[in-house]
């Protein structure tokens, strides 16, 4: 019982902090957000009743508790550009997201533990060098400039895979968004044409996006297998003639599954927030692109809607790995 009072606390605290910071950013940024309602051409009537309508004339701290209030509620406000309540927006945009996180980290995980850990096995050795260099490009690539490069490749030039955006327009409405991951809906509703097309799609934005969550998988792989390699319980299972599949997989692994844990979530969670450069590159109507676009129009109620979102997220993520750290390693109960 202890445990969970703690738990909830520091979720009560982190959210405390996290609408905080939210509200301090829009209220130090630039921008005038009743100029960006009412525009720059509005009378001085107009002005002064928009004011009093969103509460600026009231003491910050009770501007702060009107806006937590509202946001307990699920009303974030109204976009200014999309004239639509920044939920509905976050709702619609934020799948999208979704969906290129969850395939990269997919990639990350089945092609980067086992690079990784063979790598570790192999250590010194070519496959051990390959790896490492690799490691080293998917961090230093700029995405941006990588996924302009596959798109002028596999789009314009091989057209081997479709372009910008999640979907093309001819297909747009077909399938209703029940989950508003477009790939799980065309599935369920048996539009396995729309269903390509979206894969198609994907496969370039979730590449550039795998690459890095790839890289950095494998590298923390290796370096956790290294160590564990090295401990005097491996060389013990050697000497009892245990076959070297199971000393590493059974033995060494198990002991670095509980490191993983958290370093998969923290590269899952960074790329629901870090996705924006590839969403732009890629027309990919996400939650970054949402947010970039919301800030160049000074649309702040969009803004910090978003921001929030996608740092409640950045929690739950890690809430979850530090639920299955536990439940991995029985020692953390």
């Amino acid at each position: 019982m202890k445990k969970i009072g703690g738990g909830i606390t520091m979720l009560i605290l982190t959210f405390i902090g996290l609408t905080a910071i939210t509200f301090v950013i829009g209220r130090i940024m630039p921008n005038d957000p009743v100029v960006a309602i009412v525009g720059d051409r509005a009378s001085k009537e107009v002005y002064e009743a928009m004011f009093l309508q969103l509460g600026l004339d009231k003491p910050i701290w009770e501007q702060y508790l009107i806006f937590v209030g509202n946001i307990l509620q699920g009303d974030f406000g109204r976009s200014v550009m999309t004239t639509r309540p920044v939920i509905e927006d976050i709702a619609r945009f934020f799948p999208a997201t979704l969906e290129l996180a969850t395939i990269a980290t997919l990639v990350g995980i089945i092609v980067g533990v086992p690079a990784g850990v063979l790598a570790a096995v192999n250590h010194g050795k070519l496959f051990d060098h390959i790896v490492r260099i690799l490691g080293l490009l998917g961090h230093s690539i700029p995405v941006f400039w990588l996924g302009m490069v596959a798109l002028l490749i596999f789009y314009a030039k091989l057209d081997w895979v479709a372009g910008p955006g999640r979907i093309d327009f001819y297909f747009d409405g077909i399938v209703d968004p029940v989950t508003g991951v477009i790939l799980i809906d065309s599935a369920l509703a048996g539009e396995w044409e729309v269903f390509s097309n979206a894969v198609s799609h994907v496969i370039l934005p979730a590449s550039m996006l795998a690459i890095y969550s790839l890289a950095y998988i494998a590298r923390m792989t290796r370096s956790f297998m290294l160590d564990q390699l090295n401990q005097e319980y491996v060389l013990t299972a050697r000497v009892k003639g245990l076959k070297e599949g199971q000393v590493i997989w059974t033995h060494a692994f198990r002991n670095v599954l509980v490191q993983l844990i958290t370093i998969i979530g923290l590269t899952y969670a960074s790329l629901l927030e870090g996705s924006v450069l590839t969403e732009t590159v890629f027309a990919w109507p996400g939650i970054g692109q949402y947010i970039t676009n919301s800030l160049f129009n000074a649309d702040m109620n969009a803004v910090i809607g978003g921001t929030l979102v996608v740092g409640l997220s950045f929690v739950g993520i890690n809430m979850l790995s530090d639920m299955l750290y536990r439940i991995v390693d029985p020692r953390a109960k």
